[in-house]
């Protein structure tokens, strides 16, 4: 049977410099989903032409630096993660085949057999994030799942997020003493639907 075996990561893209070679709409869609999960994330877009949208996007986020020409070797310099959103293989191959000697992960756009990652779709209440991947299979399920988890999972679940925080600093004993009062505080909220509050 076949199984997912990616290795689920949430990056902190506010310290990271981030490479999009793209200015059409699967760059504007690409851009759209690193800010809308990291609104401080620094991104340089390169492009010959970047359309509307892409710049009024960038005026919003100070961090986003617009690059309207050809793409360079040089543009992979000080990167961290590139996302190609082209509609030329040629050229992601050749941008692929330079930024791999540099140790940069890289994602193509459509394009699973270059990506070194993927972009799934996520779910976010407050504090909770949660990604869903088909490994590259299909994106349609993955927003499926993002939309049924948005609307399953409770407004109050940063509350309860907080709230578990409190109680976890306030417990006394060794670590597996803390996890078994955690677990079991869980498993009450599970069965119940309710809240735990501080004790």
């Amino acid at each position: 049977m076949e199984r997912n075996n990616l290795f689920p990561v949430f990056l902190k893209l506010e310290s990271l410099s981030t490479l999009i070679v793209g200015g059409g709409n699967v760059g504007l869609e690409k851009l759209s989903a690193v800010l809308k999960n990291s609104p401080a994330a620094n991104v340089t877009i390169v492009a010959r032409n970047i359309q509307e949208p892409i710049k009024e996007l960038a005026r919003k986020h100070a961090h986003v630096k617009l690059e309207e020409r050809n793409f360079k070797l040089w543009d992979l310099w000080d990167k961290d993660l590139v996302i190609l959103a082209t509609d030329n293989r040629q050229l992601h191959e050749t941008i692929r085949k330079f930024a791999r000697t540099r140790k940069l992960l890289i994602n193509v756009a459509d394009t699973p057999d270059l990506c070194d990652f993927y972009l799934g779709s996520v779910v976010t209440k407050g504090n909770l994030k949660i990604g869903v991947s088909t490994n590259g299979k299909s994106p349609t399920i993955s927003k499926r799942i993002r939309e049924y988890l948005e609307e399953a999972l409770p407004e109050d679940t940063n509350d309860l997020l907080n709230n578990m925080q409190k109680i976890r600093e306030q417990i006394k004993g060794d670590f597996s003493h803390k996890v078994k009062v955690l677990n079991d505080i869980t498993t009450s909220f599970l069965e119940t639907g309710t809240t735990p509050v501080n004790p």
